[in-house]
């Protein structure tokens, strides 16, 4: 369940551009690109992500390539982001779809002419994506109006009473994606990632240096706290 109002996600995304700027839609990476990088993110930190996308781009120059090789020489290169045994099976399954689903051709530029809702289940389908990696590679890739739901973005909504606690971040994609204007959503995300980094943080959060303290149910609970 959203318990907050688009008059709301604006005024927060007022304040957080007026810290962290206001975002101009670019393409970050190929969609290939996109996809996987968000797969070996699954699980780990970004450090170690880049490290294993490297690493695989370094053995592998070409996708055609990784598609070709052994799952075992994959999850090698992978290594650093993780769960290497579990990833690399998944990666080749992927690169297969896609090719399957493209006469051969290791491309997704097809997604850019199909409406958002239908190329987000299209991504979906593929195995180990789900919302929130289908979301970055139609939003990072293609520009098209999603609101992808990272960990710092669930944990931000949360403590600022946007959502049910009951609400898990599978389904914090879909609800807030409805409800952020479509305008705002690439520099929201970004800069609402930004403010998880830097000021909402896991543990001991900024609370005195946020500029949404004052929209912040968690910030509340917590001055009341300190009153008792």
């Amino acid at each position: 369940m959203v318990k907050v109002d688009e008059v709301t996600i604006r005024e927060v995304d007022r304040l957080l551009a007026g810290v962290y700027g206001d975002r101009r839609w670019r393409r970050h990476a190929e969609p290939i690109d996109e996809l996987i990088a968000t797969v070996l993110s699954q699980h780990t930190n970004d450090i170690n992500r880049d490290r294993a996308f490297e690493q695989l781009k370094k053995r592998f120059p070409s996708w055609e390539q990784v598609l070709r090789a052994p799952v075992r020489s994959i999850a090698s290169a992978i290594k650093p982001a993780g769960l290497s045994n579990q990833k690399a099976p998944r990666i080749k399954a992927i690169l297969q779809r896609i090719a399957e689903a493209n006469d051969g051709n290791l491309s997704l530029e097809f997604l850019k002419e199909m409406p958002t809702g239908e190329a987000l289940e299209w991504l979906k389908k593929l195995p180990g994506v789900g919302p929130k990696t289908a979301a970055c590679v139609l939003l990072f890739s293609f520009g098209k109006p999603v609101f992808p739901v990272d960990t710092h973005i669930f944990r931000i909504s949360k403590r600022l009473g946007w959502l049910d606690e009951k609400v898990t971040e599978a389904k914090a994609n879909e609800l807030l994606d409805q409800i952020v204007p479509n305008e705002i959503k690439y520099r929201l995300h970004l800069n609402m990632i930004a403010h998880g980094r830097q000021i909402c943080r896991p543990q001991k959060p900024k609370c005195q240096d946020c500029v949404l303290r004052n929209l912040c149910e968690y910030f509340r609970i917590q001055q009341g706290a300190e009153r008792i």
